[in-house]
């Protein structure tokens, strides 16, 4: 059970958004209960995540909006705002230090920060979900490296599912470097599958420290699934064309924030 303590109009929608993620769908008498407000201040807060397109009101409560856009393919999405993922790669190397177990989820941003690592760095052990960049890994001569198993799942060539889960759960990192479809100051982190993003958890549970890596046309985005609320992120990398309004918003769930800024001519 919630508190007692009146919740802030934010956390009280982020509530509302996390529970339409698990459930489904939401009431608003069920949510009037749950958050001990009146049923006018529940509606008012669908009514003004409506007006921001995260979710669609109906009688009595809401439901997710209709997801009708198709995810695109790792080939097509690497070639996406190529510039700002190279100099957003060029950032994260900052948080890679010697002897550090270092994770990545799936994701061409992540795929970046990995092909983009240079030798210099020394013992360095990789653990992933991701063929692709386990791959990129080796062909670039690195030797450590922990493939977690498990469901092949195109379109992003992620491996998911219990036998993911059930490795990255044994193991642990220094550091994680989390890929997403979608970031915004309401819902968190999300991705379009479910169950990438319950392997995503995992990555994160296993991570001393999480580094999520977006370009800005993931800015406001909100897919299906939830991966985690950005007060779980202690680093957000993104690139120059960031609106300044959305990363103070983001800021204020508790990241750090880093711009990254065009690679010199």
């Amino acid at each position: 059970m919630l508190d007692d303590q009146k919740m802030l109009a934010e956390q009280r929608r982020g509530v509302i958004l996390e529970e339409l993620g698990r459930a489904g769908s939401v009431s608003v008498a069920d949510l009037s209960r749950r958050l001990k407000v009146s049923d006018m201040t529940i509606r008012r807060d669908l009514e003004e995540l409506s007006g921001r397109k995260l979710l669609r009101k109906v009688h009595g409560g809401a439901v997710p909006l209709p997801k009708t856009a198709a995810e695109p393919h790792f080939e097509q999405k690497r070639k996406l705002s190529r510039p700002e993922k190279i100099a957003i790669a060029r950032a994260a190397q900052g948080f890679i230090n010697d002897g550090d177990t270092v994770a990545f989820s799936a994701g061409t941003t992540t795929w970046h920060v990995a092909a983009a690592l240079q030798p210099g760095h020394k013992d360095l052990t990789f653990v992933t979900n991701s063929t692709n960049i386990a791959l990129t890994l080796q062909e670039n001569g690195w030797d450590k490296i922990v493939l977690s198993g498990g469901m092949f799942r195109t379109p992003s060539d992620a491996l998911v599912g219990p036998f993911a889960d059930r490795t990255l759960r044994t193991l642990n990192a220094d550091v994680l470097f989390l890929g997403v479809h979608g970031v915004h100051p309401d819902a968190g982190l999300t991705t379009p599958n479910t169950a990438e993003a319950e392997t995503d958890n995992y990555l994160v549970e296993a991570a001393q420290k999480v580094v999520v890596v977006a370009d800005n046309s993931k800015l406001g985005v909100v897919a299906l699934a939830r991966i985690i609320p950005l007060s779980r992120v202690d680093v957000f990398i993104t690139d120059w064309k960031a609106q300044p309004e959305t990363l103070r918003e983001i800021e204020l769930s508790g990241p750090e924030i880093l711009v990254a800024e065009p690679s010199p001519l």
